[in-house]
């Protein structure tokens, strides 16, 4: 499942594979009735509250021991049908609990939405260890696969990444300024830079124009103090959108499909943008660039 093109439907799919799951457990046990959930075998075994010899007081701690998958699946099914649609409405980014000063997650959100953490951590952690790049060796001309970077420097002191930019070999010693688009993840860089600015967005989902236009100005600013790194989960959707307003913005390129096409394509060749992000930075383009040209 591609990062940038329809991610939604990645938590379509874990819903409507939780809810298989659900669907299965409710009807798996040997006699056919299932777990029960909801049913007479639970409200047979809540009646049964005292160890009258006969294993009462089993029967009811297995029942509810029963219960947790199939009410995990549930709950699973419904959450990441939510978010789903919370992505296509671009809406609830703040749902997760992510703080936005410090960047951090806070333990209840792990803990009350862990259906949706850990199939993202997992998710993401396999695909920064799969993902490679086509890559020409410039002494054989031979074409080879590489690893794609955990960030690469686009245009000097300006780098787009993912999630695991603390990753980088060598190690920046301190960046001028972060810009984190995550809503998904802890930000791990944010002892090593001297300015932060968290503008959470769904995977896929580009800033608006005035959310732009305020990262472009924090990045500028940023850069006169050192090396800025702009990141989403992968470095390759949100982060490319909010790097074109930037290169954009600091003058080394006119208009963002120029910044795309030759300031950040070249040199990070996973980028990628969708329709609504091209959109978003026409808009931003519009507004914020030619008409104050034309002012």
């Amino acid at each position: 499942m591609g990062t940038v093109h329809g991610v939604y439907l990645k938590y379509v799919g874990l819903s409507a594979l939780s809810f298989a799951g659900y669907s299965l457990l409710q009807t798996s046990a040997p006699d056919g009735s299932g777990v029960g959930v909801g049913g007479s075998v639970v409200v047979r075994s809540l009646l049964v509250s005292e160890d009258d010899g006969s294993g009462g007081t089993n029967n009811v701690l297995w029942t509810f021991a029963k219960m947790i998958p199939p009410l995990v699946m549930g709950y699973s099914t419904v959450l990441n049908g939510t978010i789903a649609v919370l992505f296509k409405l671009e809406w609830g980014m703040g749902l997760i609990g992510k703080d936005k000063g410090t960047g951090q997650i806070p333990m209840w959100s792990y803990v009350a939405f862990f259906p949706f953490h850990i199939p993202t951590i997992l998710y993401t952690r396999i695909h920064k260890g799969i993902s490679r790049v086509k890559m020409v060796d410039p002494k054989t001309g031979t074409l080879r696969y590489q690893k794609v970077p955990v960030a690469s420097e686009v245009q000097k002191g300006w780098w787009v990444g993912g999630s695991h930019a603390d990753e980088l070999k060598p190690p920046m010693k301190e960046w001028g300024g972060i810009i984190d688009l995550t809503v998904e993840f802890p930000e791990s860089c944010r002892r090593n830079t001297k300015h932060y600015l968290s503008a959470p967005t769904w995977d896929g989902v580009p800033l608006g124009p005035a959310e732009l236009e305020a990262a472009a100005t924090f990045g500028v600013q940023a850069r006169q103090e050192g090396d800025v790194l702009v990141h989403c989960a992968h470095g390759r959707g949100r982060s490319t959108t909010v790097m074109c307003a930037c290169l954009v913005k600091a003058g080394l390129f006119s208009h963002w499909e120029e910044a795309f096409d030759k300031g950040i394509k070249p040199y990070r060749s996973v980028c990628k943008l969708n329709q609504r992000m091209r959109e978003n930075l026409q808009a931003w383009q519009t507004q914020y660039v030619d008409g104050k040209k034309a002012t």
